[in-house]
């Protein structure tokens, strides 16, 4: 019996130092294979993109895997416990490979001859995860548990389980816990209910067999099985188990958390980390760009942009349904198909596609893509407008009843109107609206277009049109450097200029002339031939020096008079940008939409150094020659700081001046005249700016604007300044050959409708209106100091002299103090006493015969 025993020991001993040769062997074998497990630690998670608003608004997300990278305190321990409970139960007592475990599993599958018992721990998925394929080989299982062992020998267990949470797929392209709680249910892990926690550990199994939205039934049965583990590991009492068993499967899909629509900014941010990184590091590091959008800006954009577009559509007519499902005498289809065909459109917009199942006198009932199978009503009012579309110049008749405008079957657009639905549909029309922070040129919004989803071209900054009477601004500022003031006398009169046998004949619009004109107002009025004698007077060439300084490129300025008219082609936001420089003084500011970057961690790799516009700052660093530091009085830094935005400052964050402060001045207080007109309206010879709805409708004056159509009214523009803000709204269409046309009176609708034809401030003008009464509140009034170089006297309103008139015919106006008038409008005879007798007296012809 004792040599049997004896034998059996050797035996063993043998058999095990077998075992551990056999392992040494494969170890040396599979040794050159292996990874440097060390380097898990510099491995960086696959992280999307994530672009926000300078308000951290979150605007896109950018990466194949969605992942949110937690750490150990961001986890709730219910929820670790759960991974622990179903995937490795011994987790936090084995070496990195469970030998209990493996025998477990090899027990039951020699009894069941089905390997229905996994071995594998959670270290073990670690490595397969970072440093394997998931290739069922003998060897890749091999070289799991070497890699195991040794990542146990560099990682604490914390760590392990950390790389792994943030690692596992789990179905929906979500990877790792933090991305799969957003995706199943809208919310932060620390929010997740138990049940909710089971279901999430149940899913690393078979995430597309299980998962919660395709399979919900094999869902539910996965996480009781997991809440069955983690009672049995008393991580939950009883009645946790049985509340958690009996919850419904609530989980949905739920897309990356955009909370505010810009996605024209978020392209723009993307093309410039891609410019920065690359595509590979850009899509996986997760880099987190913050631009200069803020969400109060870009909603108030988005919806004056829609709106504006809308209200330009319906009053050019319905141009019928977008799809015809059925038509009579075919049988309705069932609510199940109709839902079926809508949830394969995609939204646009503020767009819902809906189809029409039953048309009444004035009231139609469809089923929209939202309400997925009620039945909604449109009533008379959401339907009325829509006259047939002819062209854009032509309207058909007004509707009597809804049978006259739509049919049951067919598949329409509706939007909704303060909780009401309104018959819709796609903008055949284009528009961009930008609008910028004049003092830094920080963009705080952005409008490319109707639907990103339709059309990625960004037209705010891509469209190159034309921009009519929007460039005259800068025109008559060339005219101000050039010895005009705002008084000078140009005529408006028609003008007929032959080149060779081809006549030039440029027309006011409308075409009502004035004769002798001051400055001020035909800018106020937009009267073409005014700047067309201006350009004749000034040149080209000292037109287009102007138009530079500005920021318009010499290749796209006509080198012609028709620049006059506004034939240059320029972008809303380098149009924007030109304005700026009036609004802040004559500062040259560059745009930008990008404040900062960070990496994954927080820590900022990339910072906006933009131009600051501070004349104070510029001022002082003028006097002190070519030093680049702030060299300056204490007294003078805290004036500084209350009137820069950053303080103290280097000479290269200063914006440099392109116009002088006079100038800018002026030009101001020409566009501040476009929208409040001149005149007396009570000695009947008051006028209205060209822009005057926006005085109507905001009521503030620190603003100014102008408006702009180019011939045929192709596009319209207005742009200007309210507050601290400068904004360019555009309308027109992609296609150079439509014009936006002209609508007449829709008898269906109230008396105070748009009609006649298009141009900026009934096409271009209401978004920049809408948008500044959104932003008013954050956008404070604004009060310019005068130049101390800019003088102020009575004039006579139609001479632009000198007067001694204090009535209406009268008016106060800037002059540069070198260029005050010395006229006055005429030699009146009056009388004075000296002594007992009156005497004529001349009163004085200028200014130096009164001193």
């Amino acid at each position: 019996m004792m040599q049997w025993i004896k034998r059996l020991v050797l035996f063993s001993i043998f058999t095990g130092l077998m075992g551990i040769g056999a392992i040494v062997a494969i170890y040396y074998h599979v040794k050159s294979d292996l990874p440097d497990v060390a380097t898990i630690t510099e491995i960086q998670l696959q992280v999307p993109m994530k672009v926000y608003s300078i308000d951290g608004e979150l605007l896109s997300q950018f990466g194949e895997k969605r992942r949110i990278p937690l750490t150990k305190e961001d986890i709730p321990e219910m929820l670790t416990n759960a991974f622990i409970a179903i995937e490795d139960s011994r987790f936090y007592q084995h070496f990195g490979i469970d030998p209990i475990g493996i025998i477990r599993a090899a027990t039951v599958w020699a009894s069941t001859g089905s390997a229905t018992q996994g071995a594998s721990t959670i270290t073990q998925q670690v490595a397969r995860n970072f440093f394997l394929t998931r290739d069922k080989t003998f060897i890749r299982k091999i070289k799991e548990v070497f890699i195991a062992v040794q990542l146990e020998q560099i990682l604490t267990k914390d760590e392990i389980m950390m790389l792994y949470l943030n690692k596992i797929a789990l179905g929906q392209r979500a990877y790792g816990i933090g991305a799969a709680a957003q995706v199943y249910y809208g919310k932060n892990v620390s929010e997740l209910t138990l049940a909710e926690m089971a279901l999430l550990a149940g899913l690393p199994k078979a995430p597309s067999n299980l998962n919660p939205i395709a399979s919900p039934k094999n869902a539910e049965m996965r996480r009781n099985v997991v809440l069955y583990r983690m009672l049995s590991e008393n991580y939950i009492t009883q009645d946790q188990y049985e509340t958690a068993k009996a919850s419904p499967i609530t989980a949905t899909y739920h897309g990356a958390e955009i909370t505010l629509s810009a996605h024209y900014v978020a392209e723009i941010a993307r093309n410039k980390l891609i410019e920065l990184y690359g595509s590979e590091r850009s899509y996986n590091e997760g880099f987190n760009v913050y631009t200069t959008i803020n969400k109060i800006d870009q909603q108030a954009a988005n919806k004056a942009t829609l709106n504006n577009l809308h209200d330009y559509d319906k009053r050019h007519g319905y141009r019928g349904a977008s799809k015809v499902l059925w038509q009579a005498p075919a049988e309705n289809w069932s609510t199940k198909a109709i839902v079926s065909s809508l949830n394969q459109t995609p939204d646009s917009g503020d767009l819902q596609p809906a189809v029409v199942v039953e048309v009444n006198k004035q009231a139609i009932k469809v089923i929209t893509k939202n309400s997925q199978g009620a039945l909604q009503e449109i009533d008379w009012d959401g339907l009325k407008w829509a006259r047939p579309f002819i062209t854009n110049s032509r309207q058909g008749t007004e509707p009597k009843k809804a049978s006259d405008i739509v049919a049951v079957g067919q598949q329409i657009w509706v939007r909704e109107i303060a909780q009401k639905l309104e018959l819709s549909q796609y903008p055949a029309v284009s528009a961009a609206f930008v609008s910028l922070n004049p003092q830094d040129g920080a963009i705080t919004s952005m409008v490319g277009g109707f639907s990103f989803e339709q059309s990625k071209f960004n037209r705010a900054t891509q469209a190159q049109r034309q921009v009519g009477s929007n460039i005259k601004p800068f025109i008559y500022s060339a005219a101000l450097d050039s010895g005009y003031t705002l008084a000078t006398l140009v005529n408006d009169a028609p003008i007929n200029e032959w080149a060779g046998s081809t006549a030039w004949r440029p027309k006011n619009s409308p075409e009502v002339y004035a004769g002798p004109i001051r400055l001020r107002q035909a800018l106020g009025q937009s009267k073409n031939v005014v700047s067309v004698r201006l350009v004749q007077d000034l040149g080209l060439t000292k037109v287009t020096n102007q138009l530079e300084k500005y920021g318009f490129e010499r290749e796209n300025l006509p080198q012609n008079n028709t620049i006059a008219l506004g034939s240059a082609s320029i972008s809303p936001l380098n149009l924007a940008t030109g304005y700026a420089i009036i609004a802040n003084g004559g500062f040259k500011i560059e745009p930008y939409i990008i404040e900062r970057i960070e990496d994954a961690y927080g820590s900022v790799i990339y910072q906006a150094n933009p131009k600051i516009v501070c004349s104070y700052c510029a001022e002082l660093y003028a006097q002190q020659g070519d030093n680049q530091q702030f060299i300056a009085t204490q007294t003078e830094l805290d004036k500084s700081a209350n009137i820069c935005p950053i303080s103290p400052v280097s000479a290269d964050q200063i914006a440099s001046a392109v116009i002088s402060a006079e100038n800018a001045f002026l030009t101001r207080e020409l566009l501040k005249t476009a929208i409040w007109g001149g005149g007396s309206w009570q000695h009947n010879s008051g006028w209205n700016g060209t822009g005057w709805r926006a005085g109507r409708a905001l009521e503030r004056h620190d603003m100014g604007g102008k408006t702009g159509t180019t011939n045929g009214s192709k596009d319209a523009w207005f742009s200007g300044f309210a507050g601290n803000t400068v904004a360019t709204s555009w309308v027109g269409f992609d296609d150079f050959n439509l014009d936006l046309g002209r609508t007449s009176y829709n008898n269906n609708l109230d008396k105070d409708q748009a009609t006649g034809g298009e141009y900026g401030a009934r096409t271009a003008q209401p978004a920049w209106i809408e948008f500044m009464q959104e932003t008013a509140l954050s956008n404070p009034r604004v009060t310019v100091d005068t130049p101390s170089t800019i003088s102020t006297v009575r004039i006579d309103r139609k001479s632009g002299l000198l007067t001694y008139e204090t009535d209406h015919t009268t008016l106060f106006e800037y002059f540069r103090a070198d260029s005050v008038p010395t006229e006055y409008m005429n030699r009146t005879a009056v009388f004075k006493t000296e002594g007992n007798q009156d005497i004529p007296y001349n009163a004085p012809t200028s200014v130096d015969e009164l001193f």
